[in-house]
């Protein structure tokens, strides 16, 4: 399981939310370039890199820091935040995003973020499928829909997305503890039935074609094995990492076990 720290940009610091509340916000960091070198410093190869700035404007807004974070260190970098346009996505990923992410995107105009997936690629585009109450939530968690998580990332899923970060927001920056129950029975609900030729002859198995990338409430580092051991592919950590709840050893301990 991948280790992907967060860093959320508001005007050019690195900061947290709770429950994705912007008066809530707390800086932990005037260069978020400082940030990422620590990081690489400690053996962490991927990022997670938020623009809540662009995710209230609908536009792409930090992608200088993108860039010098990108250009700076050779961390593989996901990239999400006010992704609204085709113009949005090449400036992305021509400041050096490895991967975007996009969320509201994916419930306001799904034939653009189809498009994305059809353009660049399956590997390139994560559906960010975040959730209150297991209804999905847009625009910097600001706004509400009528959409179910599951239904939703199954319906992308049929559309080649492959990668998903999911947070539930009321476990996000509480350092209450992961929606572990959720992303088992996400899932489960994913898993495919398929037929395989084995050496004690033909049996059924589950499969699994979902990269499940999990994200809040994240406070300790034994909930990171329990991730492991629910299937999920990638866990986000912001504020336990920022708070010291999460040593940076015990993050190098964990990628070293795994």
């Amino acid at each position: 399981m991948r280790i992907i720290p967060a860093i959320d940009i508001i005007d050019g610091k690195c900061v947290r939310l709770s429950k994705g509340d912007y008066s809530t916000k707390k800086v932990y960091n005037e260069d978020p370039l400082e940030v990422a070198l620590e990081f690489e410093a400690h053996g962490i190869q991927y990022l997670h890199l938020v623009d809540l700035d662009g995710a209230r404007s609908s536009h792409i807004v930090n992608h200088r820091i993108l860039e010098t974070i990108a250009s700076r260190t050779s961390m593989t970098i996901d990239f999400g935040g006010g992704l609204k346009t085709d113009d949005d996505l090449r400036i992305a990923f021509n400041s050096g995003a490895s991967q975007v992410t996009g969320g509201s995107i994916a419930v306001k105009d799904p034939e653009i973020f189809a498009g994305w997936i059809s353009t660049y690629g399956p590997d390139k585009i994560i559906l960010g499928a975040d959730a209150r109450d297991e209804k999905i939530a847009i625009s910097g968690w600001e706004e509400g829909s009528d959409r179910d998580l599951i239904p939703f990332i199954r319906e992308y899923m049929k559309k080649g997305v492959r990668y998903v970060i999911c947070t539930d927001i009321a476990k996000d920056g509480m350092l209450e503890g992961p929606a572990t129950d959720l992303y088992r029975k996400i899932l489960a609900k994913t898993a495919r039935l398929e037929t395989v030729v084995g050496l004690s002859g033909v049996e059924d198995k589950w499969a699994q074609d979902l990269n499940l990338i999990a994200s809040g409430g994240i406070c300790a580092a034994n909930e990171l094995y329990i991730l492991k051991s629910v299937g999920c592919e990638g866990a986000i950590i912001g504020k336990a990492i920022y708070e010291n709840r999460i040593s940076m050893k015990e993050l190098e301990d964990f990628i070293v076990s795994v």
